[in-house]
């Protein structure tokens, strides 16, 4: 009888175990502007390269640039139309900004120094779903600079995380791991 809630209770840990890891799979890694990055050099089109995305819940942004020349400010869709950086829900400013869509809908962010957003260097990324696995290939972004950013928090706003992804998988399949192994232990201590 023990043995049998042993193997019970291991292969409940395993199924839990494979749900979270499904959810975690699901979830992208979008570098803005692809190979471009975060820039005014060569005039990249940022409503093309959003366009060609299907973004979804859980899926990160990362915003790769030159510190000294841009930053990234998320705002309201009044202030991504004027350009206004005045009232920025939150603002990074590392180089290597990771951001979690975490809600579905518009996020607006742009480039707070002078003259960037007029001459394009903004973008409406649209989070269509929360159920849908992305279709983009995942992939880990370089370690940012510590330090390097605020953030006002509004219902709508992403989180700024730096580098999210990979902390979050790392520290997820540590935690399932543990769990797993916690639950192995305490079925056979029963036995």
């Amino acid at each position: 009888m023990a043995a049998l809630r042993s193997g019970s209770a291991v292969a409940l840990a395993a199924l839990v175990a494979a749900a979270m890891w499904a959810g975690m799979a699901s979830a992208a890694v979008y570098e803005v502007g692809d190979k471009v990055g975060w820039t005014i050099m060569g005039s990249p089109n940022y409503t093309a390269w959003a366009a060609s995305k299907k973004f979804s819940v859980g899926d990160t942004v990362v915003f790769t640039y030159n510190k000294q020349f841009h930053n990234v400010i998320a705002v309201s869709k009044a202030d991504y139309k004027n350009c206004d950086v005045t009232k920025p829900k939150a603002t990074w400013s590392t180089g290597k900004d990771s951001v979690v869509l975490n809600t579905t809908g518009h996020h607006y962010f742009l480039c707070g120094f002078p003259g960037h957003c007029a001459i394009g260097q903004k973008v409406d990324v649209r989070v269509l779903s929360s159920a849908a696995p992305s279709t983009a290939p995942a992939m880990a972004p370089a370690p940012a600079a510590a330090g390097g950013g605020s953030a006002g928090r509004a219902a709508a706003a992403p989180s700024p995380r730096a580098n999210a992804a990979p902390a979050v998988s790392s520290s997820i399949a540590v935690t399932i791991a543990a769990s797993v192994l916690s639950l192995a232990a305490a079925g056979l201590s029963l036995l």
